[in-house]
This record gives C-alpha cells, sequence and structure tokens, in this order.
C-alpha cells in the first residue's frame, strides 16, 4: 500500500466487523471515526433471501487497494480501513465494512460514503443469491 492512510483495503473469505477497521483507523488526533457495514439482508426486491455466496475476480484485491488509495487522495486529512469478504455469507453476516477516521466528523462521513460507493463501483465482485423459493440469481454487486 502506498499510502499510509490505507491501514488495510482487503479481499478476503475471512469474517469482517466493523470494529476491527474502527480500531485499525483510531488514533489520538481522529475526533471522528465513522463506520460502515453492508449486511446480508433477508430480501431482495420482495423476495426472500437465504445466502449469498460472493465471487471475486482475481484482481479484486488490487483493484481494491487502488479504489482505497484513489478515495485516500481525495481526502487527505482521513485514514481509511476496507474490507470485503468472499465466499458463502448468511442473513446477518458482514461483506463489506470499512472506517474512515479524521479531525472532523463532516470529512469522515463524507470519506466512509465515498469509499463506500467508489467499492462498489469499481471492485469486481459479483453475487449469487440463494433464495427461500429454491432458486437463484447472479448478480453484479457493483452498483
Amino acid at each position: 500500500m502506498t499510502d499510509d492512510r490505507v491501514v488495510f483495503a482487503r479481499v478476503d473469505a475471512d469474517p469482517i466487523t466493523v470494529e476491527e477497521c474502527a480500531e485499525a483507523v483510531a488514533s489520538a488526533t481522529a475526533g471522528a471515526v465513522v463506520t460502515f457495514a453492508g449486511v446480508v439482508r433477508d430480501h431482495d426486491e420482495g423476495r426472500g433471501v437465504l445466502t449469498l455466496d460472493y465471487t471475486a475476480h482475481p484482481s479484486a484485491s488490487t483493484v481494491m487497494a487502488e479504489v482505497a488509495a484513489a478515495v485516500a487522495a481525495e481526502f487527505p486529512s482521513v485514514r481509511f480501513a476496507v474490507a470485503h469478504r468472499v465466499g458463502s455469507l448468511v442473513v446477518g453476516d458482514i461483506a463489506l465494512a470499512c472506517a474512515a477516521a479524521s479531525a472532523h466528523r463532516g470529512d469522515a462521513f463524507a470519506a466512509c460514503g465515498r469509499l463506500v460507493d467508489a467499492v462498489k463501483e469499481a471492485v469486481p465482485i459479483w453475487k449469487e443469491q440463494g433464495f427461500t423459493d429454491g432458486s437463484s440469481e447472479w448478480v453484479a454487486s457493483l452498483g
């Protein structure tokens, strides 16, 4: 990672928490730490969801690091940590977690929101949703 304000930016199968992201970016100069948790929900467009299986392109980790560095360049006073999980998840699991820390809340809120949007826009990760009726559907988690 070329920018030390991006503490970590990873894509892997390990469970993730917003707490680990928040702890990673916390410092004595940070008056605000904003977190986000993208949680597997039990429905999508009126259909019941049981499971999500996330699959990443081999470049996903590299793209995640590039995205985080680009957002860090937009917010020079903010520290970041972000992780996206791949593999089989169930309702209630965290698929995406991140944190942004800065001296002031406005920067932290704006930066965290921008990071989530940038990850969803650019990191090549797809999901297969398993529905309660036994059917499944592949969708891009991008966007």
